[in-house]
């Protein structure tokens, strides 16, 4: 219960924050839109912009439910994948207080314009990767990584997923790899979990001690995923 109140007061201090955001622009943010995206078009959207800004652009913000890690870093990702994220937060594939309460208030069409937001945020002074993995795992590590079979999904360098929906994971941050993974475990609690046929089997071959090896390397990895401070949180 504690938890769960603690997730929902974060809800609600991301919707304050985004919406007093979207309503009363800092001069220091009009100054820095030369260099940053615009928000989408239209009041409603740029206030569900503001909101998610409240999160994902504050280097170093942490969730706090189902347990404290670092909220996934998402400009850069494909925009497909961040729209397919919110769609499986509304119908339940993703079970998280927090994130089915902000999907819920979404349109389709709001979706669409946060997901190409993020997507063109992440091209700003971004870095592309490689081919291949700039550094080679372990042998341990090599040894689950090749179960998992991470990169015939991810790709070769975990940044080129064969399909735009799915993410690029690698230098994303490990904590949130690891909660991510282990909820891909989660079944039968309303409050947590993800239902991936595909991702559920192939977390539910490993134990948590494995699932944090695979997360904290591909977490030390190069990435082409980052925060970038919105002026006003800097």
């Amino acid at each position: 219960m504690n938890r769960l109140f603690t997730a929902l007061f974060a809800f609600a201090v991301a919707c304050v924050t985004g919406l007093a955001h979207a309503q009363a622009p800092s001069p220091a943010a009009s100054q820095a839109g030369a260099t940053q995206p615009a928000a989408p078009a239209g009041a409603n959207v740029q206030a569900k912009v503001a909101m998610c800004m409240g999160c994902h652009n504050i280097p170093g913000y942490r969730a706090s439910f189902p347990e404290v890690y670092s909220v996934p870093m998402i400009a850069g990702q494909s925009a497909k994948y961040i729209a397919a994220a919110l769609h499986a937060y509304q119908n339940g594939d993703r079970k998280h207080p927090t994130m089915r309460g902000i999907a819920t208030t979404l349109t389709d069409q709001d979706i669409t314009a946060i997901a190409d937001y993020y997507a063109a945020l992440g091209k700003e002074g971004g870095k592309p990767l490689g081919d291949q993995l700039a550094r080679q795992p372990d042998a341990q590590v090599s040894g689950l990584m090749q179960k998992a079979a991470c990169v015939s999904c991810h790709g070769p360098n975990l940044s080129r997923p064969i399909d735009p929906s799915y993410p690029k994971i690698s230098g994303q941050h490990a904590d949130y790899l690891f909660a991510a993974l282990k909820a891909y475990k989660t079944e039968n609690n309303p409050s947590m979990g993800r239902s991936n046929g595909v991702m559920g089997a192939i977390a539910k071959q490993f134990s948590n001690a494995e699932l944090k090896a695979l997360a904290r390397y591909v977490g030390s990895l190069d990435s082409e995923l980052h925060v970038k401070p919105e002026s006003r949180f800097r």
